[in-house]
């Protein structure tokens, strides 16, 4: 037998370092200058404004986790990284990194505080870091709904509940995706000019209607065949959703298909990773619920629908899927 080698341990301890050198490089631009081809650590430094020596060491710490190529001392995109770091792709990453570097890491610095006392960390906003939390937020719900545009088909539903989520992109890319659809959205009053806006932005104001009203208490009614409820678990709580979902159900049509986007923690052997680390992460910003998807199971099975089927989403939260009854 293989001898344990300690190589995962180190990679989780030190995550950190690879996390606030992605984050340095964002910022400086190093994708973006990497967009017309390959160059040498002196090319980018003139680029970016960057000495030579910290261009190099970011360079090489982003070859070393594979978001960079190096060949003959010059330095390309890896695929991945110019879809989403460098500026040409359909979602752009950067403001969603500035999030997390400005906002959420300092808000990791509290975390023991909230293991030993079972409160979130003290979340001090001002206008400016407000906007460079919504940027981000957004911006990481429109990476979601590029990746559920991409893992699920559209084209047999013809009228749509958005119920209560915080972007308006999902339903967007339903609409892209199906020409006969239509969507009623169904968000905080906050939320309603920034959806108007959006929905006349992406040129489909003919096909869509915007109801402000409570997420909790909203209750939409209509007899739609597929209703998406996008980033609302997490918010409520566990009495709250119910009475979500069972508005969502009355809003339904018999057959109907939901759609319900969150992070979940699992009962399987090795819990998806992605989910368990935002449990953290959502706590210690504000204090919500990553819940079990057996606990959310329940609350399907009480309100009339039927669990189907759970896609996850690539870097994105999953969607169980279930069938109103």
């Amino acid at each position: 037998m293989t001898a344990p080698t300690p190589d995962r341990i180190v990679d989780i301890a030190i995550g950190y370092m690879g996390a606030k050198q992605l984050f340095a490089a964002s910022r400086i631009g190093l994708f973006p200058a990497l967009a017309d081809g390959p160059r040498t650590a002196a090319e980018l430094a003139e680029t970016t404004g960057v000495s030579e020596r910290m261009v190099r060491i970011l360079a090489d710490a982003m070859n070393g986790k594979g978001l960079l190529d190096r060949v003959d001392g010059k330095y390309s995109l890896a695929d991945d990284s110019a879809a989403f770091l460098a500026g040409g792709g359909d979602v752009d990453l950067a403001p969603f990194l500035t999030f997390l570097n400005d906002i959420s890491y300092g808000h990791w610095l509290q975390f023991d505080k909230s293991v030993d006392t079972t409160t979130p960390g003290e979340l001090q906003m001002d206008e400016a870091r407000w906007g460079t939390f919504m940027a981000g937020v957004m911006r990481y719900n429109a990476l979601h709904a590029a990746m559920l545009a991409r893992g699920f088909d559209f084209t047999s539903y013809k009228s749509m509940l958005d119920l209560g989520g915080l972007s308006p992109e999902f339903a967007l890319g339903a609409l892209r995706a199906n020409a006969e659809l239509t969507v009623k959205f169904v968000f905080a009053p906050d939320f309603e000019q920034a959806i108007v806006d959006a929905v006349a932005a992406a040129g489909f104001a003919d096909r869509a209607t915007v109801e402000p009203a409570p997420t909790e208490t909203a209750a939409p009614g209509g007899d739609h065949d597929i209703v998406m409820v996008n980033h609302v678990i997490h918010r409520f709580t566990a009495e709250q959703n119910q009475v979500i979902l069972a508005n969502a159900r009355a809003a339904a049509s018999d057959g109907a298909t939901l759609l319900l986007l969150d992070f979940f923690l699992d009962d399987d052997e090795r819990q998806r990773a992605i989910d368990g680390l935002h449990a953290g992460e959502y706590f210690v910003i504000d204090g919500t619920v990553v819940y079990p998807e057996a606990e959310v199971r329940g609350w399907l099975a009480a309100t009339g629908w039927a669990a189907r089927e759970v896609i996850a989403l690539p870097g994105s939260p999953r969607v169980l899927i279930a069938q109103a009854v």
